[in-house]
């Protein structure tokens, strides 16, 4: 037991009184926060979209916020401008905002929060004002990138940044480029090509090869796979010695490659092979199809096998997972997986377009005479653009191409685009879906004396003499019934396969 003067000692030590002292104050703090409320301002506590740059594939972003908030006076009050529509959902804390029709691309962007309130607040008061808030991001360059055809370019990869107002040549003139596919994030393409000056030159020798395009995501955090980003770094991903390479596909993530091969030696030996970055080739040993695209979720593979569509998943020998027997062809897959353009050939000789859901929709949207060549799914998934043939009654058979826009929820058309005389035509959506790009080609027929030199053709073999490139401005939110007042625009180079970065 102490006694009173040891007790009176013990507190009276300087470190003793300093603590009695913190607790008394801390005590009259809690008493006031008790019965005077807390007076700081709420404030924003994170944006996941700050100082990012964001492309079509990023469709939400996120704002914590420190306290809860009267949910409807931050809707009122979120300013983003230039405006990029989205609705909002709240889980707590936690505002998303999930963007409806794509973020436009070429773009910086401000967002700002100021007079919203807190939630709760004293009885008879009003919330206490967030603290101003102001965040900036921006959007991913507007760019293209197409083969050239003029003199000094034929058959060379070639970008266009419109962002920038430049142009860049990718590849060298030795190599003529086939075809290309992106990479998700715009900083590669897949492409085949053949030697330009090769004697024995044609779809048996075409390689697969990658090449940067110089553009570089700036998404804080992550770090560019490769040291060396200039455009123009080729790197070999397959050859054609002992196989001819046909068609090929790039998964949606970018990590799988599959190309349908042909044994030189043995035709009978045909089918996908699967090509994995730091991996060798291996065939999918799958039985042989047709027309084939990788799925959204970059795990299986449509593929056109006998009478109807298997989905396989990209492992040798593996069983189908689904077979759609009524249909021929996959146009295209909306960007979530959640709904595919497929082709169902009547035996009345018409062909019919079907959006197919996950939901179990099957439902057909327009039956013609003529071809469906190609379509795309808009940013929102609301739109199909469609490349389309309708058939032209007379003597000599003759299929006329045109480009338009079918609504998938009424099925009702618009068309935006008539090309007549048009036999090969490539089209290419923006990923924010404001526009539309187009070759338009001249041919003429082949010459038994042309050289090796010239491989820019067309798939019948003519050679082209030039190609006209356009782009033609949408309006998502345009109803479907309604004229567009928008008219296509040339472009001042020519080129073919034109096509948009991610």
């Amino acid at each position: 037991m102490f006694s009173a003067d040891q007790l009176q000692k013990k507190f009276s030590q300087p470190l003793d009184r300093a603590a009695i002292a913190l607790i008394a104050i801390l005590t009259v703090a809690i008493a006031l926060l008790l019965f005077g409320g807390d007076s700081t301002a709420p404030r924003v506590r994170e944006f996941s979209w700050q100082n990012q740059q964001v492309s079509a594939r990023d469709r939400a972003f996120i704002m914590t916020f420190s306290r809860p908030m009267d949910r409807q006076s931050v809707e009122d009050n979120l300013i983003i401008d230039p405006p990029v529509p989205g609705k909002i959902s709240w889980a707590g804390r936690r505002m998303a905002y999930t963007v409806t029709q794509g973020v436009p691309y070429g773009m910086e962007f401000k967002l700002q929060l100021s007079q919203a309130r807190e939630r709760f607040a004293q009885a008879g008061k009003e919330g206490t004002l967030i603290e101003p808030f102001v965040g900036e991001f921006k959007s991913r360059d507007r760019a293209l990138v197409y083969i050239g055809v003029s003199p000094g370019e034929r058959g060379q990869l070639i970008l266009y940044n419109f962002s920038k107002s430049e142009k860049t040549i990718l590849t060298p003139k030795e190599i003529t480029v086939l075809d290309y596919k992106p990479y998700p994030d715009g900083d590669r393409l897949l492409f085949s090509a053949i030697d330009s000056l090769s004697t024995n030159q044609g779809l048996l020798e075409q390689r697969l090869f990658t090449v940067t395009t110089g553009i570089v995501p700036e998404t804080p955090g992550k770090r560019s796979r490769r040291r060396d980003n200039s455009p123009g770094q080729i790197e070999p991903i397959l050859d054609s010695d002992n196989y001819q390479n046909l068609s090929f596909d790039l998964s949606p993530d970018g990590k799988t490659i599959l190309v349908q091969r042909v044994n030189k030696q043995d035709p009978g030996q045909f089918g996908l092979w699967k090509i994995e970055e730091g991996k060798q080739p291996k065939p999918l040993e799958n039985e042989p199809g047709g027309d084939f695209i990788i799925t959204p979720d970059s795990q299986t593979v449509a593929i056109a096998q006998g009478q109807g569509l298997a989905i396989l998943p990209l492992e040798p020998k593996a069983e189908p997972v689904d077979f759609l027997p009524q249909f021929g062809r996959v146009l295209s897959f909306s960007a979530d997986g959640s709904a595919a353009a497929m082709v169902k050939f009547n035996t009345d000789y018409t062909r019919s377009l079907y959006l197919v859901t996950t939901t179990g929709v099957n439902k057909e949207l327009l039956r013609i005479k003529g071809s469906f060549l190609s379509a795309q799914f808009g940013p929102e998934g609301k739109t199909l653009y469609c490349l389309l043939t309708k058939l032209v009654e007379g003597e000599i058979y003759k299929e006329e191409p045109y480009i338009a826009a079918i609504n998938v929820e009424t099925g009702d058309l618009q068309p935006l685009v008539l090309l007549p005389d048009q036999r090969e035509i490539h089209i290419s959506l923006a990923p924010d879906g404001l526009g539309l790009l187009f070759d338009q080609i001249v041919s003429v027929a082949p010459q038994a004396n042309q050289g090796p030199v010239d491989a820019v053709r067309t798939s019948s073999g003519e050679a082209i003499a030039r190609s006209r490139l356009w782009l033609l401005p949408l309006d998502p939110s345009a109803s479907i019934n309604r004229p567009l007042d928008y008219k296509p625009e040339e472009l001042p180079f020519e080129g073919l396969r034109p096509g948009w970065l991610p």
